[in-house]
């Protein structure tokens, strides 16, 4: 994996206003992250008037001569009392080129948790590292984290650099630190930006201070990345939400299945399965936002209707016939304990795949990863809060579950406590 970092010429993808990006940012306490997030809305004229007048209040509340932009994502009022970010906080903008949905996720080791929840269904992540700090415990964490979420592309901000005097050499040797880790981690798409978010130095504008660097701002890049868009050859699955039998005169007999497709496509024609009982039928019609259609893919949400009177309900899942996801009743994954209660063998927990929820038990913890080294800890006996290790769950019925680098969506799990709902691990399988 070579990173880019803009010593080359970079390449603009065409792009159109239908566009949308899901990107998350990240980084350990203090790195900039929410300050990057405010001055990425706020040079790109992306903040009401009333927003911005509220932030600059509570800016000079604080005794803040200047605005404090990371003000715009901690919404929180324990966020802006701590001035650190707690939750999530997914913000809405757009450029003429592209729409974005943002998530700004904490950085404190406390909400690691978080970040699995923001990164989860983001294309990129923009991992922010002080420039004074270079690569520190948590950067890797969050590294792994989008790794392990398989990520597609990964932005290394390297912030405050007007705080390390904008030198290339700091920015050099840290850029090369954090890219031989992705290496180990199998992160492939790496760009390395610097940047002063404060100073707003290469967030939207180009930055006066850097000559030496020639590439992108985190705008450009955000703007001309390539999206996942409609996926090629990636296997159809469509898990049912919701039967609906209007039973109207037009259509006294109808019977669809709704829900949103998770990968692939559907069409008219098509010879389909619905899982888990392996009934087969064809696909008769698509309906789309209320319209015909012939085809569909994902991730829209429509209502299949099929040729045969099968027996379908939520939870079932209907995929192509030549493409079946496998059916196990005993799933291996890597996991993210989310939970403040521990995760350990013989526990009995909900599994929730999709649509579809079955009762399990946590069978075997063989590993627990260790982030310094990227090392296996072997029979930790537990997973606690933040950990990422391995489990062996075995299902009460069986489950159709793509490996997760196969598809993100289909091949991803999480882990409930059936006494009162809590989600304890979110997982991705094998």
């Amino acid at each position: 994996m070579t990173p880019s970092t803009g010593t080359g010429t970079s390449t603009t993808l065409s792009t159109t206003a239908t566009d949308t990006l899901r990107f998350a940012t990240a980084g350990s306490v203090d790195d900039g992250k929410s300050t990057l997030v405010g001055r990425l809305l706020h040079d790109s004229k992306s903040v009401l008037a009333d927003q911005l007048e509220a932030v600059e209040h509570a800016s000079r509340a604080r005794g803040q001569q200047s605005t404090d932009l990371a003000l715009l994502t901690d919404g929180l009022r324990a966020e802006r009392e701590q001035g650190i970010t707690i939750d999530v906080a997914y913000r809405y903008f757009a450029t003429p080129r592209r729409r974005f949905i943002l998530a700004d996720t904490p950085g404190h080791e406390q909400y690691t948790r978080n970040m699995v929840t923001g990164a989860s269904t983001a294309e990129l992540t923009v991992i922010l590292v002080d420039a004074r700090n270079g690569v520190v415990e948590q950067t890797r964490r969050h590294a792994a984290i989008a790794a392990l979420l398989r990520v597609p592309h990964v932005v290394l901000a390297v912030n405050k650099m007007d705080l390390a005097g904008y030198s290339e050499e700091v920015f050099a040797a840290i850029t090369d630190e954090f890219a031989r880790y992705a290496a180990k981690l199998g992160i492939a798409e790496l760009t390395a930006i610097p940047v002063s978010a404060l100073a707003g130095d290469n967030v939207v504008e180009p930055s006066a201070h850097m000559d030496w660097y020639g590439g992108p701002t985190v705008l450009d890049h955000l703007e001309n990345v390539p999206t996942a868009g409609r996926p090629e050859g990636a296997p159809g699955r469509f898990p049912v939400q919701y039967v609906t039998r209007p039973q109207t005169p037009e259509l006294p007999d109808y019977r669809g299945y709704a829900g949103q497709i998770a990968s692939g496509s559907l069409y008219v024609g098509q010879p389909v399965s619905v899982l888990p009982s392996g009934r087969t039928s064809t696909i008769a019609g698509i309906d789309v936002l209320g319209r015909r259609a012939d085809s569909a893919f994902a991730p829209q949400s429509v209502t299949v209707s099929l040729a045969d009177d099968v027996d379908v309900a939520r939870g079932d899942l209907i995929a192509p016939t030549a493409d079946l996801p496998p059916m196990t009743r005993e799933v291996t994954a890597t996991v993210c304990h989310v939970a403040d209660q521990p995760l350990v063998p013989g526990r009995r927990v909900l599994l929730k795949h999709g649509t579809r929820t079955v009762t399990a038990i946590v069978k075997d913890i063989p590993s627990r990863l260790t982030l310094d080294d990227l090392s296996q800890h072997a029979g930790p006996g537990r997973l606690t809060a933040n950990d990422i290790g391995r489990v062996v769950v075995r299902t009460a019925e069986p489950v159709a579950l793509d490996g997760y680098a196969a598809s993100r969506r289909t091949g991803s799990f999480l882990l409930i406590d059936p006494a009162d709902g809590t989600t304890l691990s979110a997982g991705m399988a094998d």
